[in-house]
């Protein structure tokens, strides 16, 4: 709440400080159509004012600023005809400039509202966003871990891309995946799955009982508004045991595991990726455990396709192990950050699909 507060003090105290030139536009033009000759009138230039403010203030500050110029408009009337008090001309321009104002301050009390819509929208999704999606802890026994959510919808901060850990008594069990779709049921979609994983993955169930288990779940859960099938989640889960150097890996139509070592990737493709998380009903898969070599020093990364099919001014898609490549980042979090910013830079600020990382550092354990 405090940082929402600050965000909305800070263009206030600007807005204050900037409303200066609007008034010093209003003094000017009055000092130079008082001293103009008879056949210059300059009283049109007067609905710059009003018009800039909206820019600079909300509906009291151009209120404020159309009053004065339909003052300042009054008086030059008063001043350059004071037999007639005011002309035809001048009373039309002093109309006029009442007009402009009242429409400018209607157009600001509504574009504040909605803004206060907007930054409603803003805070409501930050907090399904910490409260479906948090980050990872930065510590999981051995793991130390770092985790990055980008939204392609600014306002949106959270949609169908999803990660999670849990800690178990023998080791730590992952899960990446992205559902299919957008929106509020792709954010639902992902709960239902998050909820699963958590109430399963710390029993002691194998991890294909476990994929297996979490098929069902969002099998029963999904919706299914075109037909069987069409509502899936794709999702890599992934068992790291304390005291071995091997990681157990369940794909389902998940892109790749990531493993940096040396500053060398190497992808972990799948020997047997089974369906999506949704379709087990329709193929009845096997689920076919992989494992690969995951020592002290390598960073594992785990990743959604929103990464792999960002795309530069080009169209060319992001190539994830080549601009990895010579990294020499041991820590999770430098990693993130970094990868962030190259991400962005390689798109040029906005991705057109929302991306989401893990980043996982692995210490030994002490031999007891």
């Amino acid at each position: 709440m405090a940082q929402h507060a600050e965000r909305r003090r800070r263009p206030l105290r600007a807005g204050r400080a900037l409303l200066a030139v609007p008034i010093g536009w209003i003094i000017a033009v009055f000092l130079v159509d008082i001293f103009a000759p008879p056949d210059i009138h300059l009283g049109p230039l007067l609905v710059a004012a009003p018009a800039i403010t909206p820019s600079i203030g909300g509906p009291r500050a151009v209120g404020f600023v159309a009053a004065l110029a339909v003052i300042a408009q009054t008086a030059v009337g008063v001043l350059r005809d004071p037999d007639e008090l005011l002309s035809a001309n001048h009373e039309a321009q002093i109309v006029a400039l009442a007009l402009v104002g009242v429409c400018l301050v209607v157009f600001c009390v509504l574009r504040e509202r909605r803004a206060r819509e907007l930054e409603q929208v803003r805070y409501v999704s930050e907090a399904v966003q910490r409260v479906v999606l948090p980050p990872l802890p930065r510590r999981l026994g051995p793991l130390r871990a770092a985790s990055l959510y980008l939204a392609s919808e600014a306002e949106a901060q959270i949609g169908g891309d999803l990660y999670a850990a849990a800690r178990t008594e023998s080791g730590t069990r992952l899960i990446i995946g992205d559902v299919r779709g957008k929106g509020v049921s792709a954010v639902s979609d992902a709960a239902l799955l998050l909820g699963a994983f958590h109430a399963a993955a710390r029993h002691r169930v194998s991890l294909d009982e476990l994929v297996a288990y979490l098929d069902e779940s969002v099998s029963w859960g999904l919706p299914e508004p075109d037909g069987p099938g069409e509502s899936f989640i794709t999702a890599t889960v992934l068992d790291i045991p304390d005291r071995h150097d091997r990681v157990h890996m369940v794909s389902c139509g998940h892109p790749p595991p990531v493993v940096l070592r040396d500053g060398r990737p190497q992808t972990v493709d799948a020997a047997s990726p089974a369906p999506p998380l949704g379709l087990g009903a329709l193929s009845r898969p096997r689920y076919h455990i992989d494992s690969f070599r995951f020592v002290p020093g390598d960073l594992l990364l785990l990743y959604t396709d929103g990464v792999t099919e960002a795309r530069d001014a080009s169209r060319a898609f992001y190539p994830l192990a080549e601009r990895v490549t010579g990294w020499a980042e041991g820590d999770p979090d430098s990693f993130i950050d970094r990868f962030r910013d190259d991400l962005l830079r390689y798109v040029g600020g906005q991705l057109d699909d929302d991306a989401a990382m893990i980043a996982i550092g692995y210490e030994a354990m002490p031999r007891t």
